[in-house]
């Protein structure tokens, strides 16, 4: 008798080590940028059962179909699953631009990138609210939990709702068991329909929030967006969650709440994988949106969150997402400048229109949605300052 197995089973198991060595090394490389055991620098090393050899990712999802094979649809989605995740966070590479919305057929196109295992993205277009992107501006997510999924922000509309739990279905074998929303504004929860059967959670002031504003965002979104909106009634979250930890299936999450883009910033740490869902709190190659915005309050939850430890991926609402806190530090550059010039020009007389004019810094007149969104910003927060600028005045 063999004592270590017949010959098959023997093979079976150096297979299964050589394929979960080569993933894990190719995950951690690209995720961490940790360095591996090289056998001659040419890129992501595999265990050869000997040693460390060059084994590219999709090598090494060879080996993991040959070691344990899956249905095809679920091992298809498996490999892109890894394959992303060990691209992830390349040094230096810029995140994939999200696809185009199909106009024709009310097909948002999405897709769902892996950010870490479990972790996923769905990114919307960097642009404004138009009908030729279906209002999706915005990126939402889930996180596999081993007992269901977590679901962060629903989207404009019925239909993306809809489609996001489709995508959701194809991508994890987990049904979703709570829907997050990280502040009011309507791209976070009119998708809510979609998810009517499952728990739906918000901070107090943010329910409140959706509760006035809701009637006014459905108009707004039908009015900028037509036929995508079909059959879209806003559905409020029923249930308040504030900051604290909170733990779903074998997930520890941490919440953090904040102020400054709204009344409520609501931000999701995944503990495991380090990746925040931060919200509206930051915006990546875009103009912030200021409707309920407080700007020293805002810049000051900035420096909060800059200082939090731990944090590999920050994904806003709107923009690309990409590692690191480059996108976070751009975000407080913009609104210090803000409110910097704003004080400046309305102790000066500054009249609005005059202050469209001025000069502004090439970084930020390059970001998506200018000068369209400049200019909200002038309307929604250059009066509070004027309004400053004369009780001083008055004082004096």
């Amino acid at each position: 008798m063999n004592p270590t197995g017949p010959r098959p089973l023997r093979r079976g198991r150096r297979l299964r080590q050589r394929a979960l060595l080569a993933v894990l090394a190719t995950v951690c490389a690209g995720l961490f940028g940790a360095s591996v055991p090289s056998g001659g620098g040419q890129g992501p090393q595999g265990w050869d059962g000997e040693g460390w050899s060059p084994l590219s990712a999709r090598q090494a999802m060879r080996e993991l179909g040959r070691a344990m094979p899956l249905p095809a649809a679920q091992a298809q989605t498996q490999n892109q699953t890894l394959l992303q995740v060990a691209r992830a966070s390349a040094d230096g590479a810029e995140p994939p631009r999200p696809p185009r919305p199909d106009p024709a057929r009310l097909d948002y196109g999405l897709q769902a990138r892996a950010l870490a295992p479990g972790v996923w993205v769905v990114e919307g277009r960097n642009e404004d609210f138009s009908r030729d992107n279906g209002c999706n501006i915005i990126n939402t997510g889930f996180i596999a939990t081993g007992q269901g999924v977590v679901v962060i922000n629903t989207g404009p509309s019925r239909r993306y709702g809809e489609q996001l739990r489709a995508l959701i279905a194809r991508t994890v074998a987990e049904p979703v068991v709570q829907v997050l929303h990280l502040n009011q504004h309507p791209d976070y929860f009119l998708g809510n329909q979609a998810f009517a059967d499952v728990p739906q959670l918000a901070t107090v002031s943010t329910r409140a929030g959706m509760t006035r504003e809701a009637k006014a965002y459905e108009d707004n979104l039908y009015r900028l967006c037509g036929d995508w909106m079909g059959g879209t009634e806003a559905r409020l979250p029923a249930q308040t969650i504030g900051a604290g930890p909170w733990r779903v299936g074998a997930r520890e999450f941490v919440l953090h709440e904040y102020r400054g883009h709204t009344d409520s910033d609501l931000v999701l740490v995944d503990r495991r994988s380090g990746v925040a869902f931060v919200g509206g709190l930051v915006f990546a190659d875009r103009v912030p949106t200021t409707p309920h915005a407080d700007l020293p309050r805002w810049i000051a939850s900035l420096q909060t969150l800059q200082a939090a430890p731990d944090l590999r991926w920050l994904v806003p609402s709107h923009g690309p997402v990409r590692p690191g806190g480059a996108d976070l530090a751009a975000t407080a550059d913009y609104l210090r400048w803000m409110d910097r010039q704003f004080g400046l020009w309305a102790a000066a007389g500054l009249e609005m229109n005059e202050v469209l004019r001025a000069p502004v810094p090439a970084e930020f007149s390059r970001w998506a949605a200018w000068p369209t969104e400049w200019t909200r910003n002038v309307a929604h927060l250059y009066p509070r300052y004027e309004r400053a600028a004369l009780a001083a005045t008055v004082a004096r």
